[in-house]
């Protein structure tokens, strides 16, 4: 075959008939007129299909089937890598707090992901490692921000983690900075729950307020808590009659409803990190001077003694 007008021409010919059919083919596939010039076009080009590979072949120096599967394969790992590093810059943000907060603490952690959330009478989530990557049952999860809950359930590439946030879930905490115990219980998912965990503290010297934080303390053999996670802040105090300890309403650092990536703890730390992975406490605002104008004077009513209300004159 040599390089003519005349094969230029059908080439062009071929090109502008694939075209076409390429756009029957993404026009609507009810419409019974479109459906048979596609079946039209697929009889008459399809025997014409062999002698344009071979023209391809001819110019291109290959098959065109083998280049363009070539290239499609080129396109879907492009498409992954694409995919993963808008992941990767998804989850940067959680992964790096994360890290810090196992730095700081100095546990050794397997980072993971949430890839499903329970819908049983227990609050759990899936995430995706499990044995294969060192995980077992009775370890503490943690995310960037504190503690996460406890993995129950164990197979060789997921696993199932309780949250802190169930009710049936009970966790020793810790007082910071005086190390007096107590422990949380989680809030359940009842309609018009506040999210707030239920505080008891062990002994009658402690002393609560507001603004106080809580981390973990140490389970038999560090599991399934390890000592020093994060877990929340004193929100309010509870008064209960009768009661020979203080109790109060506190706010969990994590944010159970928006989790992401997160890191089982595989190796405790070989000390008590005791209150080192807390968030540092707020900076209190500028001081504000408020100035309120005098009121105009008036004359006091009858029977008055002018004096200032409230002093008894």
């Amino acid at each position: 075959m040599r390089d003519t007008r005349r094969t230029r021409v059908v080439l062009f010919v071929l090109l502008v008939a694939a075209l076409a059919l390429i756009a029957l083919n993404y026009s609507d596939g009810n419409n019974s007129a479109l459906r048979a010039v596609r079946n039209a076009g697929g009889a008459i080009f399809g025997g014409a299909e062999n002698a344009a590979s071979s023209v391809a072949g001819f110019f291109g120096g290959g098959g065109s089937a083998t280049q363009v599967k070539g290239l499609q394969e080129q396109v879907d790992k492009l498409r992954a890598e694409l995919s993963a590093e808008q992941l990767s810059k998804s989850d940067y943000a959680q992964l790096r707090k994360l890290l810090l907060l196992a730095g700081a603490a100095q546990y050794r952690i397997v980072a993971a992901s949430v890839v499903a959330v329970g819908t049983g009478y227990q609050q759990t989530v899936t995430i995706d490692a499990g044995s294969s990557a060192g995980i077992k049952p009775d370890e503490t999860v943690i995310n960037g921000q504190g503690l996460v809950g406890e993995v129950t359930a164990v197979t060789a590439g997921t696993s199932t983690v309780l949250l802190a946030s169930d009710p049936s879930e009970v966790v020793g905490v810790a007082l910071a900075p005086t190390g007096q115990l107590g422990w949380v219980s989680g809030p359940g998912k009842t309609a018009g729950s506040s999210g707030l965990m239920k505080l008891q503290m062990l002994s009658s010297a402690a002393v609560l307020k507001p603004g106080d934080q809580l981390v973990t303390s140490a389970s038999v053999n560090d599991r399934p808590f390890v000592p020093g996670v994060p877990v929340g802040q004193i929100t309010k105090l509870v008064v209960q009659n009768g009661a020979l300890t203080e109790s109060a309403m506190v706010r969990p650092f994590v944010d159970f409803s928006a989790l992401g990536v997160v890191g089982v703890v595989i190796t405790k730390p070989a000390h008590n990190p005791r209150f080192a992975a807390l968030p540092p406490l707020p900076h209190p605002g500028p001081t504000v001077t408020v100035t309120v104008a005098p009121r105009a004077s008036r004359s006091p009513t009858p029977g008055s003694s002018g004096g200032t209300p409230g002093t008894g004159g």
